[in-house]
């Protein structure tokens, strides 16, 4: 008998993408793949897009690690954002 992954966030999911005319596999865990898509559609870019802007930035970092930095990264500014009051 083989032990299936549970279904939910802690996932982890493998995608093909092209980034750089060259196609590559990430595995990231489900979560961090629905907020790359969220993330990407309200930066009007595809998924492809995104992937291809971090990994351009990422210095020698692995490029999952990289996606899950950057995921963190933008929740945490939306957070402070949220927080902040309104100015009068």
């Amino acid at each position: 008998m083989t032990d299936a992954p549970a279904p939910g966030p802690g996932r982890v999911v493998k995608h093909s993408i092209v980034i750089a005319g060259h196609r590559t596999s990430i595995s990231l865990e489900d979560a961090f793949w629905r907020a790359l898509k969220d993330i990407a559609a309200a930066d009007g870019l595809s998924l492809a897009g995104l992937v291809a802007r971090v990994d351009a930035r990422r210095g020698g970092a692995n490029l999952s690690s990289a996606l899950r930095v950057f995921v963190l990264e933008r929740a945490m500014a939306g957070a402070l954002r949220a927080e902040r009051p309104a100015p009068l």
